[in-house]
């Protein structure tokens, strides 16, 4: 038996329906003579394990090789990016028999310099297609262009930048994901309740990300006439974490009827860890994706809501249909949005041992 299915091959197929590999080979390039039992038995095969004969048939004929180069921030054990790096990893072995390869180039996320040196980088080893979870809008920008002049496409995976020029997207709808999360944090507030808006210091710019999810977190507050809530923004560092419960110690002391927090990306763990180091309570609070720091905080009722969305299969779908467009030729579809999955305490056990 065939555990596999996306590593079959011709010798494969002869030996399941009982057939020489040269009776599978005129099957699938439909030539030669083929007697009607022996070409049913074929067929029969390719259909249980839901193979099209076209597809690959027109995979096994070529002779070209792809380069596929996916470029997406540096990361720590555990961290988010690590997930989509999987399913790349994941993809990397999959897509092997299409004859293509992929390449990773990583780049520091809280420094635009380190971004414009990867995609430099990038264009000169001119590779077939790239990758992108991107970061920096402008600077993503300029590198679209530059791809764009060499006739090599481009995908976006984790948020998408509109008015770029590119293949596919996979990710959440960023706006309606931060539409959702002030909807889940705001709801049943006190009057002239604070509430922390929390972003990370990154070297010249906002991230795309940040940007998009916060304006659907305002667009909420507007529609929903929430004008007693006050806002009030605090930038942490990302390295320096003495300073960072030094500021919040002082936010605090400043600043009554601080209800609710939430941050843009994928770190709330550090919020939360923050708050247990100066013992305060009762804030209701909300981040992004399923980080082992993330959960536990989660499971311990300090963080009050995590929204998901699979980067793993972001990943995976994205080096997918690049494949299906040079590989084999096929339309795809451009705007994939993923689920925003809603994650609590009492649900996570559940979403985490669910097996699809």
């Amino acid at each position: 038996m065939i555990t596999d299915k996306t590593k079959i091959r011709i010798k494969d197929i002869a030996q399941l329906a009982g057939v020489s590999e040269g009776t599978v080979d005129r099957v699938l390039h439909n030539r030669g003579e083929v007697s009607a039992k022996s070409k049913e038995a074929v067929e029969k095969v390719l259909q249980e394990i839901n193979y099209s004969p076209n597809l690959l048939a027109r995979s096994l004929a070529s002779k070209k090789h792809y380069r596929f180069v996916y470029m997406i921030p540096e990361y720590q054990p555990n961290d988010y990016w690590e997930s989509m790096d999987k399913g790349f990893e994941q993809a990397a072995q999959d897509f092997l028999q299409y004859n293509v390869h992929l390449e990773k180039v990583s780049f520091n996320q809280y420094d635009v310099k380190s971004f414009k040196t990867a995609a430099g980088q990038i264009l000169l080893s001119a590779p077939d297609a790239v990758l992108l979870a991107p970061v920096f809008t402008d600077e993503t920008l300029i590198f679209n262009q530059e791809l764009k002049k060499m006739e090599i496409p481009l995908s976006f995976l984790d948020s998408m930048i509109e008015q770029a020029d590119f293949s596919t997207y996979y990710g959440q709808n960023s706006f309606q994901s931060g539409y959702l999360a002030a909807k889940l944090l705001l709801n049943s507030l006190p009057t002239a309740s604070k509430v922390l808006t929390i972003t990370t210091n990154i070297t010249g710019t906002e991230t795309h990300q940040t940007k998009v999810r916060y304006a659907g977190f305002k667009q909420f507050i507007a529609e929903n006439n929430l004008n007693t809530i006050e806002l009030i923004n605090i930038e942490l560092s990302s390295l320096d974490e003495s300073t960072n419960i030094r500021l919040l110690h002082d936010t605090f002391t400043k600043h009554e009827n601080i209800r609710a927090a939430i941050t843009f990306n994928s770190r709330v763990y550090r919020f939360a860890y923050y708050l247990e180091a100066l013992k305060i309570k009762d804030i209701r609070m909300i981040g992004y994706d399923l980080l082992q720091e993330n959960i536990q905080y989660l499971k311990k009722d300090i963080i009050s809501y995590l929204l998901a969305q699979k980067p793993e299969k972001q990943a995976y779908f994205t080096v997918r249909d690049m494949c299906s467009r040079l590989v084999l030729k096929q339309k795809v579809n451009k705007i994939n949005y993923m689920p925003i999955d809603i994650i609590m305490k009492e649900n996570i056990d559940n979403y985490m041992n669910f097996k699809e």
